[in-house]
């Protein structure tokens, strides 16, 4: 999976399940290694479903507080160590400014020191993980003598990527693959806690369609199963 033995692996996300659906098999397979793994989740879902107003009220509030416990619960079974939550609108994190998002982001990244950080494709069909990948950038900058990460990658979401105007300069182009054939399970697993988010198949948030796509990525280059990632930037010595 990489080349250290241990180590800090961050998953930073817009919403509740966006961590298991994007990379839970590979953190979980790291866990194992002895990583410590730390999650940063930027809103609390739920709320992009309903208007501006309908959004603020108890009913939503209710909502994303069964959605955070649900996560908590998923996070457990990936062998998250720590969770960091945040309160940015779900599905509105176009009406924030992205230094907003990213100085919520520093201090966590400065406390944490991750070695390996896991976030969004930029070009996905959900605008809050566009606006978490360009705050990460900014958070995560090679920016001597402060702290940065040494790796930095990106991962697909089912139900946001492959929904992406399918175009060069936006489709997900991996190239990097990890073999979760060990810990595709515990994904699976984890999934099946966020009972708000899980659907049945063919939605794309379904165990069905984790199967697929795990089996897919392995298919590419002769694993049985696998999540893609694309290295947006790794430093060695």
């Amino acid at each position: 999976m990489n080349a250290r033995t241990s180590g800090c692996v961050m998953t930073i996300v817009a919403h509740p399940d966006d961590e298991v659906l994007g990379c839970g098999a590979t953190v979980h397979g790291l866990v194992r290694k002895g990583w410590r793994a730390h999650l940063v989740v930027m809103s609390g879902g739920v709320g992009g479903r309903h208007s501006r107003a309908a959004a603020e009220t108890a009913d939503v509030s209710g909502q994303q507080n069964l959605l955070r416990a649900q996560m908590r619960r998923a996070a457990s079974v990936i062998g998250y160590h720590g969770i960091d939550t945040f309160d940015f609108p779900d599905n509105r994190m176009d009406t924030v400014g992205r230094m907003d998002i990213s100085q919520a982001i520093r201090p966590v990244i400065e406390r944490e020191r991750p070695d390996l950080l896991l976030t969004h494709h930029p070009g996905d069909y959900n605008w809050d993980h566009t606006a978490v990948f360009d705050a990460v950038m900014m958070a995560a900058r090679c920016n001597p003598p402060d702290f940065y990460p040494t790796e930095l990658r990106t991962f697909e979401v089912l139900s946001s990527t492959e929904r992406s105007w399918q175009d060069p300069s936006r489709v997900f182009c991996p190239n990097l693959y990890v073999d979760v054939a060990r810990s595709i399970d515990m994904k699976k697993l984890a999934m099946r806690y966020y009972e708000l988010e899980y659907r049945t198949y063919p939605h794309p948030r379904s165990i069905e369609a984790i199967e697929y796509l795990a089996r897919r990525r392995g298919g590419e280059v002769g694993m049985l199963y696998a999540e893609a990632f694309h290295v947006v930037r790794k430093l060695e010595p």
